[in-house]
């Protein structure tokens, strides 16, 4: 497994949520694809158009991303979330802790505050005083390559008067701090795999963030990499190390990818199924192991040391 490259400016709670046991069933498959405003159809007339493409993650929950049209100016609205299902017909996803529903009626998809008084929060994914609310509808071609924004992941991260824009476009990924004292420019990296989530919290107890870009490799494995930078008293940024778990014979043993990262209050946590030997990659039965990190001062850089080790 590659070593990980952290990235602190602000993760195991990624794990899949149980549907609740009265929800009835209902195949997440059956509300994946693409889902296009209605002025999708009059696009070649130069009509401005929304898509939301549903892709499944686990048996009950799946990927939101939402991009717009953008070969004739900038992308109108940019989101990206994970949703779970919580009933036969509805998806709720989180954002800043307030949930963001997604209602499924036949071939529709209406996008919605789940409270009243949270509804200006889908007009921050837009510009001009646009919203990804509304009702959308599925299609069954494949979304218009020429005109749609190619934008991978993007997701906004804040902190106080802190703010981090993470957008993954081809292999290219970008981190844009707004708000640091000194230092505000762009840092890149590329990128081997796809970008499943960014997290934001404060590792080391300084009052200032630490971001985490979580990144999963293509293949059966799915090897897990962090990309990560710490925010140096509010003036500028830079990368945390994390070492590679080959590194470490009591972690590493059984391990054979399937990684899970998240913040969980001041510790950082990489979470993965254990292989026992003859074990098949889609069958593990060795348990999970979780690896709960503190972030520390290093001689040039601060990095991520292994804490714990918990198997349950």
């Amino acid at each position: 497994m590659a070593g990980f490259i952290v990235i602190a400016v602000a993760g195991c709670r990624n794990s899949a949520k149980k549907v609740p046991a009265d929800v009835p069933k209902k195949s997440i498959q059956s509300f994946t694809g693409n889902y296009t405003s209605s002025d999708y159809a009059k696009r070649k007339e130069g009509y401005d158009w929304v898509a939301v493409t549903i892709r499944e993650q686990t048996d009950s929950s799946v990927h939101v991303a939402v991009r717009s049209r953008a070969d004739k100016k900038k992308p109108t609205c940019t989101f990206d979330a994970d949703a779970v299902l919580t009933n036969r017909d509805t998806l709720r996803a989180r954002f800043e802790g307030k949930p963001i529903l997604f209602a499924f009626s036949g071939d529709s998809l209406t996008i919605r505050a789940e409270n009243t008084q949270d509804e200006g929060l889908l007009n921050y994914f837009c510009s001009g005083g646009g919203s990804v609310a509304g009702t959308y509808y599925k299609i069954e071609e494949p979304l218009d390559s020429v005109q749609i924004d190619h934008t991978i992941f993007r997701k906004s991260l804040s902190w106080n008067n802190f703010f981090f824009d993470i957008n993954l476009t081809g292999n290219k990924l970008t981190i844009q701090p707004v708000g640091l004292e000194k230092d505000n420019r762009i840092v890149e990296h590329e990128v081997l795999g796809t970008v499943v989530n960014a997290e934001i919290g404060d590792l080391n107890n300084d009052n200032f963030p630490e971001v985490m870009v979580y990144i999963t490799s293509a293949g059966s494995g799915s090897y897990g990499s962090v990309i990560g930078y710490s925010v140096n008293n509010g003036k500028s940024m830079s990368q945390i190390y994390m070492p590679d778990i080959t590194e470490n014979q009591k972690a590493n043993k059984g391990y054979m990818g399937h990684d899970e990262f998240a913040i969980v209050e001041s510790s950082f946590n990489q979470r993965f199924p254990i292989y026992k030997p003859g074990d098949t990659n889609s069958n593990p039965t060795g348990g999970i192991r979780q690896i709960q990190y503190k972030l520390k001062d290093g001689e040039n850089s601060r990095k991520l040391v292994i804490d714990k080790i918990i198997e349950f």
